[in-house]
């Protein structure tokens, strides 16, 4: 065959590999106008944008010393793309972080604490006091806690179960995080030993004048989510907590992905079980964040969404939820911003979201793995008028 067919065939399968990686990034992007139940797997696109960015910028730097003329898909992607590039990247520097915070401002906190290591406690008590000492080093005056284990009665100790099976009740987590409100959403079939409750909470240094647990069918922990209106002077801020569906990898799943493979009837087992996984928690997240996004609708007060989002951004989640919001990590964060410390460095699945009559002054992701979720911070103030 001779030289120039080959030439010609290579750049012709060089372009075409571009154009579809092009498309494949745009349709992960806005996957909000492409994603659905049945097009579920538009959300494994919008799981790889970074992975598919960075083949995109390679192709650009190919393009620019071999044949310029065709950077113009990267630029044209680029430009399309621009403002959800944003939200995978933002283009700044890192700026330090003031652990101090002014007087004006509200600083709010979302982590994923994973039970606080409760579990462990009595054999090994150094992460629960790590991570309790972390907050009171940040000092949040509303903070959004996720997968919270704790009991919301008064210890029995004279009782011999309780005290074998009880941990924490709500009432010391006020104490040593120095928080005189709180607001604890649960399920009782979620009840987690004797007294002990497996929930989401919200915890306040201002008063809360309403409390709402939103339950949905199935009613189970990922169905359901809450809100609380917390008054701070004249103003008034309705504050979510929420955590969506998680894929509920097994360690056989994660081992999976770590070292893929199709050449036994097992792996392929294993493979269509993760692909039902993934299919099963794109689903209920859309679902989820439907229902999220209603409650925020009704708002008669500015809003914060915290919250673990089990999906990265700009997925249909993502998309919803923060549809009319900002962004805390992109206003002000940067990097890449990982806050999920397992399977791949560009997990950023948690949010902080806020309304736009605040002004968003700094973020930061504090880089502790103390939970398998890095706690974020974003500190705020009232626009004046």
């Amino acid at each position: 065959m001779p030289k120039s067919i080959i030439r010609r065939l290579t750049k012709n399968i060089l372009i075409s590999t571009n154009l579809l990686l092009a498309a494949l990034f745009l349709i992960g992007c806005y996957s909000e106008l492409f994603f659905s139940a049945s097009a579920w797997p538009v959300g494994l696109l919008t799981l790889s944008l970074f992975y598919l960015l960075l083949l995109l910028f390679f192709f650009f730097i190919f393009w620019l010393l071999v044949k310029p003329a065709w950077i113009f898909i990267f630029l044209i992607t680029g430009a399309l793309s621009y403002k959800h590039v944003g939200n995978i990247i933002p283009f700044r520097f890192a700026s330090s972080f003031q652990q101090k915070k002014q007087p004006t401002e509200i600083r709010v906190m979302s982590w994923n604490v994973a039970q606080f290591d409760i579990m462990k406690f009595k054999e090994s008590p150094a992460t629960f006091k790590k991570m309790i000492r972390l907050v009171n080093d940040y000092q949040p005056d509303i903070a959004c806690f996720q997968e919270m284990v704790s009991g919301d009665t008064l210890a029995d100790l004279n009782n011999a179960y309780y005290r074998k099976y009880s941990f924490f009740s709500v009432f010391d987590f006020l104490h040593q995080l120095s928080f005189p409100y709180y607001f604890y959403s649960y399920h009782y079939k979620d009840n987690f030993l004797s007294q002990q409750h497996f929930g989401k909470i919200i915890f306040s240094k201002y008063p809360i004048i309403n409390k709402q647990t939103i339950r949905n069918f199935p009613y189970d922990y990922n169905s359901n989510f809450q809100y609380a209106d917390i008054v701070k002077g004249i103003d008034t801020i309705r504050v979510f907590n929420c955590h969506l569906q998680s894929l509920r990898f097994s360690s056989t799943n994660l081992n999976y992905i770590q070292n893929p493979s199709i050449k036994t009837d097992t792996d392929i087992e294993r493979s269509k079980n993760l692909i039902t996984k993934f299919k099963n928690a794109f689903q209920k997240r859309m679902s989820q964040a439907d229902k999220v996004k209603i409650e925020i609708d009704k708002s008669p007060y500015p809003v914060i969404v915290c919250g673990d989002f089990n999906d990265v951004p700009n997925s249909y989640p993502y998309e919803k939820i923060g549809n009319g919001l900002q962004d805390a990590f992109v206003m002000k964060g940067s990097g890449i911003g990982r806050t999920f410390s397992g399977i791949s460095p560009t997990l950023r699945i948690d949010n902080i979201f806020v309304d736009k009559r605040y002004s968003v002054h700094q973020f930061t992701r504090i880089e502790k793995k103390l939970s398998d979720h890095f706690p974020i911070i974003a500190d705020i103030s009232l626009r004046p008028e």
